[in-house]
């Protein structure tokens, strides 16, 4: 499947994982005008599909909107960096390495496929990071919130 365009940064959220469990807040309502697309709007909670981070035009920003797939994977790098995972007890990993994650996005995103990491920090919350494609495969009538420069 081809795909052209550029992605989007959105993130990272950080919070409790009964906060994340808030579907409602995470998914837009049916129409483009009702209380819960509005809410949904007006949430920072990252939402179910990763192409509605499009619906937020005020959560994304020019220094997060790349033409570029390295600005974009550096980016998510740079912010799992600043905010690793936690082990588990005993000191088992309980992710993936950051050398596999980058790999995906670098095949991923070319392809137009979303890339989301979330995983548990030290603390105990949760993180949530996704670098989007704009145009989205998944919702293509959704505009683009900020072209690139």
């Amino acid at each position: 499947m081809a795909w052209s365009g550029h992605w989007h940064g959105y993130g990272p959220w950080t919070g409790s994982r009964n906060a994340y469990g808030r579907e409602a807040l995470r998914r837009p309502g049916a129409e483009p005008d009702s209380e819960q697309t509005r809410a949904f709007v007006a949430s920072t909670l990252p939402p179910l599909m990763t192409g509605h981070w499009l619906l937020r035009r005020d959560q994304t920003s020019a220094e997060r909107t790349w033409t570029r797939v390295a600005g974009a994977v550096t980016w998510l790098q740079n912010t799992y960096e600043a905010n690793p995972p936690a082990d588990r007890d005993g000191g088992g990993r309980a992710h993936i390495s950051l050398k596999d994650k980058i790999v995906y996005a670098m095949d991923a995103l070319p392809r137009g496929v979303d890339v989301c990491w979330v995983h548990y920090t030290k603390s105990q919350s949760l993180i949530s990071f996704s670098v989007v494609c704009c145009l989205n495969h998944h919702h293509p009538g959704l505009p683009c919130p900020r072209p690139p420069a």
